[in-house]
């Protein structure tokens, strides 16, 4: 008589990872059979804690990844090039599948750097097929329909925020006007929280504020960089903002 078994995939998994292999190796092969292949990524600003965390879910997937940064290397990249972003040419980004802008200025009088080096990060890869990803802000996401309000405009934005937020939302305009370079401006959850667990699990949302299942926006520092990493390997976007938050 003739048996047929069906096993789910999860199962099929748990049972190959516990049998053969180590779960990092397995879960890469079969990344590699789902069509998700070795890419070479640069990490911008890669000191900073959430491209520290990004780097980290990228070199997990067994992708080859680069950080360059003006101070000494403080992230889990074994290739590193000390450089600011400034002084970035475009041989330095050339040959990689995607660049990651993770650079961050909080104290007022640079703020205006957030628009200036994303720019500079287009200049390099304009006409190429690099994509680039920027670190982005909550600030500028849509809270009606008709786009018409902005988070940082509502009654009860931070005082405090709105600086910060208003040169990012600033940032995110200069790039729309981009046509000559693939960008993708990734907005995090309005409560970005630096130290929240990593769950593996977010929703992807558009320009408007998305909640969570209980109607909060928030996203850990962990669970962005999962969904930055998974926007990168499917490469499909370009000339669009994006935003993510927990489910």
């Amino acid at each position: 008589m003739e048996i047929i078994f069906i096993v789910s995939i999860d199962v099929l998994y748990r049972v190959c990872y516990t049998l053969f292999c180590n779960r990092d190796d397995f879960k890469n092969h079969i990344r590699f059979e789902m069509g998700v292949h070795h890419m070479k990524i640069a990490v911008v600003a890669s000191n900073g804690k959430a491209s520290q965390l990004i780097i980290k879910e990228l070199l997990s997937r067994g992708h080859e990844v680069t950080g360059f940064a003006r101070s000494a290397n403080r992230s889990a990249v074994k290739n590193f090039v000390q450089k600011d972003i400034l002084a970035l040419t475009k041989e330095d980004l050339a040959g990689f599948d995607a660049v990651v802008d993770g650079f961050g200025a909080y104290e007022r009088d640079v703020l205006p750097l957030h628009t200036k080096t994303s720019q500079h990060l287009a200049d390099l890869v304009a006409g190429t097929n690099t994509r680039l990803y920027i670190v982005g802000g909550a600030g500028s996401l849509y809270v009606d329909a008709a786009h018409k309000t902005q988070l940082l405009d509502t009654p009860d934005f931070p005082a405090e925020f709105y600086p910060l937020a208003k040169a990012q939302t600033e940032e995110l305009a200069a790039l729309r006007s981009r046509k000559d370079a693939h960008w993708v401006f990734v907005s995090p959850a309005a409560d970005f929280a630096e130290d929240g667990v990593r769950t593996g699990k977010y929703k992807l949302g558009g320009e408007e504020l998305t909640l969570s299942s209980t109607g909060e926006s928030v996203i850990s520092y962990a669970d962005y960089a999962v969904g930055m990493a998974d926007l990168i390997e499917k490469n499909d976007l370009s000339g669009v903002r994006v935003s993510l938050v927990e489910t």
